[in-house]
C-alpha cells in the first residue's frame, strides 16, 4: 500500500492548511460568554483555532467532536478496540517582538513557512492530520481507532481543558504526542509551575520607590524583557541612578536603556528568549534587571530583601543550586531552574517559576528544601501546576518501533533516545511518548522570534507520521 504517495499528492493542500492555522493568534485570551451562550474558556482566537482544525478534519471525511470548547478530536475510525492517540495542541505562546515578519502571517521566505505555532505545535499536528487523510485517501482499514486529540491550554502549563476532555472522553490506550524531538523522547522530567509570593509591609520613609517591575510573557520561557519604573521626591537622585546603570551596562554589555517618564525614571532590560526547558540558550532579563537594581537602595527595606533574596538565591543560576534543590540521575540529568515571569508593586512581589527535576524524584524533593529558605524570608509559595515525570524503558516495544520509523526515513542511526526536561503531553495520560517534530542538528526555534519550519522538513515529518500511525494501528499491535 503506497499511501506515502498521497503524502506527496497533499504537500501544497498541507501548506496552504499551515498557513491558515498561523494566521489564527492562539495565544490565549480571556474566558467570555459567547452571543450563543456557549463559554469560550480559553479565549476568542483558540476557539477560532479549534473550530478551523475541526473543520478541516471534517472536510476530511473523518469524525470529528468539540467536547464543551475545552479540547477537541479528530478520529479516524478502524475496526478494532484500541484507540491509537495523537496528542497536539494548538494553542501558542505570546508571538514577543522583533520578529522579521508578520508572527501570524504564514510567510514563505527561502521555503521556510514562517509564524507561531510552525514547529510548536501547528504545523506538526497539521503533518498528523495529513499523514491520517494519506493513509485513507490509499483505502487503508485501520485496526484501531486512530484519535488525533487536539489540546487547547498546552502552553500555560496549567492543562485543565485536556484533564476536562478526559473526564468526558476515553484514555488512549498508547500513543504519541508531535511535540518534542526525533528520533523520539523516552522520557520526560517532571514539570513544576508556581508562584513565589512576598508581601511588602507599609513604608512611611520618603525616598527611592521601586513603583512597578514586570518582565516576561509566559512561565515556560526566559524572560527577554523587563520593565521597572522608580520614582524619588528627589530629581537629584535620577542622575546618581543613570551613572550606576551606565556604568553597569558598560560593565557587562548588556542591553539597558533609561529615560524620564513625569516624575519618574523608566528602565528596560533586554534579554534573549528561549525555552524555558533550555534557559541555558537565552539571558533572562529579569535577573540582569534585579543585579542593576541591587545597586540602588530603596526607602523599603522589603524591596531592597526581596532584591537581595532574588540575587542570593536565583541570580543567573539555572540549576537550583543557590536554593538548595541541584539534583540530577543518570537517567535524565540535572534539575533545570526558569525564572519566566516577576511583577513587584509598592505592595507585593511575585515571581513564576518553571522547574524541570529528574525523572527518579519526586515534585516533593524540589519544594521541601525551597520552603526552609522561602519562610526565613516570609515569602510564600502557590503551587500552580505538577506534573510528574515520564518514562519508558529503551528496549520497550513501542520505543524501538518509532525508532525504527525514523531510521529508516533519515537513514540515522547515530541519534538515541533522549530523555528531556520539556514538558509534553506524554504527562497527561499513560502509554504517550512525544516523537518529533524537531530533527536532530535543526535550529530549535520554538517559544522563540522567526519561528519557523522548513517546507522539506514538512514533508518529511508527515511521511514519518504515516508510517507511525500505520505501525500502531496495524493488526493485533499492543505496546
Amino acid at each position: 500500500m503506497n499511501y506515502q504517495q498521497f503524502v506527496e499528492q497533499n504537500k501544497d493542500e498541507m501548506i496552504i492548511a499551515l498557513q491558515r492555522a498561523v494566521r489564527i493568534n492562539s495565544e490565549r485570551g480571556e474566558s467570555f460568554l459567547s452571543k450563543e451562550g456557549q463559554t469560550y474558556p480559553f479565549g476568542q482566537g483558540i476557539q477560532d483555532a479549534l473550530e478551523y482544525f475541526l473543520e478541516l478534519g471534517k472536510n476530511m471525511g473523518f469524525e470529528v467532536k468539540n467536547v464543551d470548547n475545552q479540547a477537541g478530536h479528530i478520529d479516524f475510525r478502524g475496526t478494532g478496540d484500541s484507540l491509537v492517540g495523537i496528542l497536539g495542541h494548538i494553542d501558542v505562546v505570546p508571538a514577543g517582538v522583533d520578529w522579521k515578519t508578520d508572527p501570524f502571517g504564514g510567510e514563505i521566505i527561502d521555503e521556510k513557512i514562517y509564524g507561531r505555532g510552525t514547529t510548536d505545535d501547528k504545523g506538526p499536528v497539521i503533518a498528523c492530520l495529513y499523514a491520517m487523510k494519506a493513509l485513507k485517501d490509499a483505502g487503508y482499514v485501520p485496526n484501531a481507532t486512530i484519535r488525533l486529540i487536539l489540546g487547547l491550554d498546552e502552553e500555560t502549563g496549567n492543562w485543565t481543558g485536556l484533564e476536562h476532555y478526559f473526564t468526558k472522553e476515553r484514555r488512549p490506550d498508547y500513543g504519541f504526542t508531535p511535540d518534542g524531538e526525533f528520533p523520539l523522547i523516552n522520557g520526560e522530567k517532571g514539570t513544576l509551575v508556581f508562584d513565589v509570593v512576598k508581601k511588602f509591609s507599609k513604608n512611611n520613609v520618603k525616598g527611592l520607590e521601586l513603583r512597578s517591575l514586570k518582565g516576561g510573557m509566559a512561565p515556560n520561557s526566559v524572560a527577554d524583557n523587563a520593565r521597572a519604573v522608580v520614582n524619588s521626591p528627589d530629581p537629584s537622585i535620577y542622575d546618581i541612578l543613570k551613572e550606576k546603570i551606565t556604568a553597569y551596562r558598560s560593565l557587562t554589555g548588556y542591553k539597558i536603556n533609561y529615560k524620564g517618564i513625569g516624575k519618574s525614571l523608566e528602565i528596560t532590560v533586554s534579554g534573549v528568549s528561549a525555552h524555558g526547558a533550555k534557559p541555558e540558550a537565552g539571558l533572562n532579563a529579569i535577573s540582569i534587571m534585579m543585579e542593576l537594581l541591587a545597586q540602588f537602595n530603596f526607602a523599603n527595606e522589603d524591596t531592597n530583601d526581596f532584591i537581595a533574596f532574588y540575587n542570593k538565591y536565583i541570580g543567573f543560576c539555572l540549576d537550583g543550586e543557590k536554593l538548595g534543590i541541584a539534583m540530577e540521575d543518570q537517567k535524565s540529568g540535572h534539575l533545570v531552574f526558569n525564572v519566566g515571569m516577576a511583577e513587584v508593586s509598592k505592595d507585593a512581589a511575585k515571581l513564576v517559576l518553571n522547574l524541570r527535576y529528574p525523572v527518579t524524584y519526586t515534585s516533593e524533593d524540589v519544594f521541601a528544601p525551597m520552603m526552609e529558605i522561602l519562610t526565613k524570608y516570609n515569602m510564600g509559595l502557590v503551587k500552580k501546576a505538577i506534573k510528574e515525570p515520564v518514562y519508558f524503558e529503551p528496549d520497550s516495544r513501542m520505543v524501538q518501533d518509532l525508532w525504527d520509523i525514523y531510521k529508516e526515513h533519515t537513514g540515522d542511526i547515530e541519534s538515541q533516545p533522549m530523555v528531556m526536561g520539556g514538558g509534553t503531553y506524554a504527562k497527561a495520560t499513560p502509554g504517550i511518548i512525544a516523537y518529533g517534530a524537531l530533527f536532530p542538528g535543526d535550529e530549535d526555534l520554538m517559544h522563540q522570534k522567526d519561528e519557523c519550519i522548513e517546507i522539506s522538513r514538512f514533508l518529511q515529518t508527515a511521511k514519518i507520521y504515516a508510517d507511525a500511525i500505520y505501525k500502531l494501528s496495524s493488526e493485533n499491535y499492543e505496546n
